[in-house]
């Protein structure tokens, strides 16, 4: 089947002329599979249709937060609600307590929050607050970790153990990166160089306990005790940013399935029920630092907005409620669909792993386990290319790049596995000619 994109082309033609590439942000372009992207117009359960009138499955799910699937109705309901008393005041709302108080019933360790519009606000604004309450400079972030685009948080991935960063964007000066240590993903023993080697200067690590930003790439066992130690031991705050896994890799998030309490928390996506949101937390006495109350001054016009208030209530009390079979279902469902087409890729002669961390999940095309940046750089990009160009033109809809890692929702079903995995056994087998 070639699908027609003549209306999305035409549309993309235009957007060109509008904005850099012709997207809002570059995980949209299609540059690193080939080809241009559909434009989508609508979406329902697990499925989107683009201009043209084309249907996908989605296993993106705008990079996670739809768990309950495209327009889930009581999301939609509680939006529209909301919508008639106001789409924001620039005051505080009832609906921002509720929130809060679901997400500090899911996440023990929060016991007080603070809403913003994004993760990107979530990060950085805990990472100054850390820096505040130890006094120091340094932080430390791990390769192949994405924390937002804030100039601080942008550090090319690299080799060597506790360096200097260095920007990975144009426009971020050095001396803006310089306290920022970037180390490799799943190594101790880096760590604890860079505490030995900048003893009593590390204010935070901060850290994605699963990496969903170079694929899906799981913590070795041990490794997140290992760092919540560490930092114990010499005095730096813990954060875990949560902004991908919070409520998707279990309702807790990563720090409920690994059992780990971390300092400070960041949260985004899902807790707005896919409208613009993020929150960073954690006790009490830290987060009472926070302006007005303390020195620490971040502020938001829309932070706490009440259509993504409203829309995360109706979304995390779905998920409270049904927590005890949404979540073993969705795991099920994810581990039939990675072990099908792994084990399809595999039959075709295709090097291809995977991993999966409840309904967050890659396939690689490498034949090496995958466990930190150079592992995943490893892969053969271009034949993840042809594989994604081929599912796409079968209807199935994934993240356009390796290292992005894709999901699942409730609104999947059986068929659509079975569907999904049969449009990758005739496109490995194509991709053997």
């Amino acid at each position: 089947m070639t699908r027609k994109l003549d209306i999305s082309n035409s549309l993309q033609q235009r957007a060109e002329t509008l904005f850099p590439g012709g997207v809002n942000s570059p995980v949209r372009a299609f540059r690193a599979v080939g080809g241009e992207p559909p434009m989508i117009v609508s979406g329902s359960g697990a499925r989107m249709t683009d201009a043209d009138g084309n249907t996908y499955i989605d296993y993106v799910l705008s990079w996670g937060p739809l768990i309950l699937g495209h327009c889930a109705p009581e999301v939609v309901e509680a939006v529209i609600e909301a919508t008639r008393k106001g789409t924001s005041f620039g005051a505080s709302t009832p609906t921002e307590a509720e929130l809060a108080e679901e997400v500090i019933k899911a996440f023990p360790s929060i016991e007080m929050l603070r809403f913003v519009s994004s993760g990107t606000e979530a990060t950085m604004s805990a990472i100054r607050l850390a820096r505040a309450a130890t006094g120091r400079k340094y932080i430390v972030k791990f390769e192949g970790c994405y924390h937002g685009h804030s100039d601080a948080l942008l550090v090319k991935a690299g080799s060597g153990v506790a360096t200097f960063g260095i920007p990975g964007s144009a426009g971020v000066p050095e001396e803006f990166v310089k306290f920022t240590l970037a180390l490799p993903y799943n190594d101790v023993a880096a760590l604890e160089e860079a505490f030995h080697k900048f003893k009593n200067q590390i204010a935070c690590v901060i850290i994605e306990p699963v990496v969903g930003n170079m694929g899906c790439v799981p913590p070795k066992p041990g490794y997140l005790e290992s760092v919540r130690s560490l930092t114990t031991r010499e005095g730096s705050l813990l954060i875990l940013d949560e902004v991908m896994t919070g409520f998707r890799v279990s309702y807790g998030g990563a720090q409920e399935l690994y059992g780990i309490k971390p300092d400070l928390t960041t949260l985004g996506k899902v807790i707005g029920g896919g409208l613009p949101v993020g929150a960073y937390g954690g006790p009490a006495a830290l987060m009472n630092q926070i302006s007005p109350l303390g020195p620490v001054y971040q502020a938001g016009t829309l932070s706490g907005n009440p259509l993504a208030m409203a829309a995360g209530l109706a979304m995390l009390k779905t998920l409270g409620k049904g927590r005890r079979t949404i979540y073993p279902a969705l795991n099920a469902l994810s581990a039939k669909l990675v072990a099908g087409i792994t084990e399809a890729g595999r039959a075709a002669g295709v090097e291809i792993t995977s991993n999966q961390v409840g309904s967050m999940f890659t396939w690689f095309f490498t034949n090496r386990e995958v466990f930190d940046w150079d592992t995943a750089a490893s892969c053969k990009t271009e034949l993840f290319g042809r594989f994604h160009r081929g599912m796409l033109e079968a209807g199935i809809w994934l993240p356009a790049s390796q290292f992005e890692a894709a999901f699942l929702s409730t609104a999947h079903t059986s068929e659509d596995i079975d569907t999904t995995i049969a449009a990758a056994q005739t496109v490995f087998a194509a991709m053997r000619v």
